[in-house]
This record gives structure tokens, sequence and C-alpha cells, in this order.
């Protein structure tokens, strides 16, 4: 058995390694499982999680434990999401010498890391320890919860096929980080249901969403060969690029709406800090995808680019809004 490699596993929290078989073999387990659930774009979910928890706080009804098994719950669905998508595109034959998928981790069946056999044993044990901490929140809450862990289970399970092919992947992770993982994670935490935070989980879900219509708009043409309708392949490249900027654009109305109707301190203003930062969004996202890599952009993230940057906003925001939603929750 292979030594704790500690540094991996940071890594893998941030940044999707690009390792080969012989590092792979020789990493322990979590390193294994980090690397096999994309664990670096699981940071989006636990985001919604604390942006949860920071809200029921706010209401004075915060609970340690049911916050903890919320978030450790999204968290395993999330990572039970991504094994999923790599199965079923594998049998699919979607990332059979696919390069770009090949650009945001390693894709560990096709690259003979691992068997799919070994793939579906990951799929069963994460998949299973997220169903049961929702079959015990279920039991604390009741009804409404089991509603929204069934919804959970159903985008889980059919996010990948058929949603994603019909141009409904996009709207489902607005609904997924918006008011099913906030909204819910609230509810489970506080027993009771806010519209307005419904509302407000909004302004961050919209992050996730232009992240992944970064990422289809990256690979448009290649998920169009293969007849993958997702949104961008729907709306165009040109109209996706812009619905981006526009989704982006529109977390500060959404912010600004709250502060409008009292629910959010005024200190939330603070976002505003963020917003310079659209500029490099605005100089990427208003031209045609070029024909090879910029000489900006950092070396390795080709043929990334729209969801590169778009994940590299996510993050500045995500991090800004959490800071000024915990002042504002200070001050209330």
């Amino acid at each position: 058995m292979s030594m704790p490699n500690i540094r991996m596993w940071g890594k893998a929290l941030t940044v999707m390694p690009r390792i080969d078989k012989n590092e792979w073999d020789a990493l322990d387990i979590v390193s294994h499982w980090l690397i096999a659930t994309r664990a670096a774009v699981i940071i989006m979910t636990f985001t919604s999680a604390a942006f949860a928890g920071i809200l029921a706080y706010k209401a004075g009804q915060f609970d340690w434990l049911l916050w903890s098994l919320v978030t450790g719950g999204l968290c395993l669905a999330h990572a039970t999401n991504n094994i999923i998508n790599d199965l079923t595109d594998h049998y699919k034959g979607v990332d059979k010498d696919n390069y770009f998928r090949t650009q945001y981790g390693p894709q560990t069946i096709e690259a003979g890391f691992m068997t799919v056999k070994q793939m579906m044993l990951y799929a069963v044990v994460t998949g299973g320890a997220a169903l049961a901490v929702g079959g015990y929140l279920v039991w604390i809450r009741g009804d409404i919860a089991l509603l929204l862990l069934g919804a959970g289970a159903f985008f889980v399970l059919f996010y990948t096929w058929p949603l994603k092919y019909i141009g409904m992947g996009e709207p489902a992770v607005l609904a997924v980080w918006g008011p099913l993982m906030v909204g819910g994670g609230y509810y489970v935490i506080t027993g009771s249901w806010s519209n307005d935070v419904a509302v407000a989980s909004i302004a961050y879900a919209l992050g996730p969403t232009a992240v992944l219509f970064g990422k289809h708009i990256d690979k448009l043409d290649a998920d169009s060969d293969k007849k993958i309708r997702t949104l961008p392949v729907l709306l165009g490249e040109k109209l996706s690029r812009y619905s981006v900027m526009g989704m982006l654009v529109a977390q500060f109305f959404v912010i600004g709406y709250l502060v409008t109707i009292q629910y959010f301190h005024p200190v939330m203003l603070g976002i505003l800090l963020v917003a310079p930062s659209l500029r490099r969004i605005y100089t990427v996202y208003q031209y045609p995808r070029p024909d090879s890599p910029p000489p900006e952009l950092p070396k390795g993230v080709w043929p990334l680019y729209y969801v590169a940057t778009a994940f590299w906003y996510n993050r500045r925001f995500g991090s800004v809004f959490l800071v000024c939603l915990m002042i504002d929750t200070a001050l209330s």
C-alpha cells in the first residue's frame, strides 16, 4: 500500500493533475479518488454549501452537525456525478482518443489507470456514502428533504445522459448549484424554506453555470460531431459567448436586488470589488475561439480557453462573495 501523498491531495484539490501510469501506480488510494472524481471542481459545491450555512447562521438557526452532513453529502454527490460522467462517456465512446478531455483531468478508464469494474466500485462506494447521508437527513427533516434528495439523485444519474444531450445540462447546473444546493441546504439546516435564500442562491449559481458554458463552448465542434447537443451547440458560439458575459453581469444585479429589499446588508455591495475582473472575461469572450493558443494563455492550459477564464473568475467571485456574506452576517 502506497504512503499518503499529502502534496498530491492538495494539488488534486486545486488543479487537474496531469500524470502518467507510473505516477498513478505510486499514489495512495485517497489521491486516486481525488483525481478520479476531479476534486478540484468540487470546490464550487463546497462554496454553495458554505453559502447555505452562512445564511442559516444569519437567520440564527445554524447547526454544525447538519451543515457538516449537508456539505459532505453534496460533495460526495458531486464526486459521484463526475464518476458516472466518465463511465457514461466511456461506454458511449465520447472520451476515446479525446484530446480535449485529457486537459481537465485524466479520464482514468481511457488512460488505463483504472478498469471499468474499479470505476464502478468507486461510484457505488461514493454514491452509497452520499445516499446514506441523504437518508439520515431525510429521517431528520421529513418529506421535503426526501423530495430534495430525489431531485439530487435524478441530476446525479441523468445529467450526463440524457440531459446534457438535449440542451438541459446547463439549466440543470443553474438549478442544482442554486436553489437545490443552497436553498435545499438551508432548509435541511434550519427546517424552513426561504424564497429569499432561493433567489440569493442564483447569484452564485450563475458562476458554475458560466463555467459549464465555457467548457461546452470550447468543445462545441467536438460535441456537435458526436451529436451531443449542449446548449452552446444549440445556441451557436457567438450567442453562447454573450450569454456567459450576461450571466456574470447578472450576478451583480441579483445581489443589488437583495440589498434593495434589505435581505442583504449594503456591505454586500463590496462584491463590486470583483467587477474589474470582468475585463478579462470581456477580453476573452468578445471574440471567437482562436485556432491556436494565444501568447497570453499560460502554458499547458490549451485547449481549455473559455472555461479556464470562467473558472478563474468564478473562484475570484466566490471568495469575495463569501467574505462579504460573512461580514453581512456579523453586522446583521
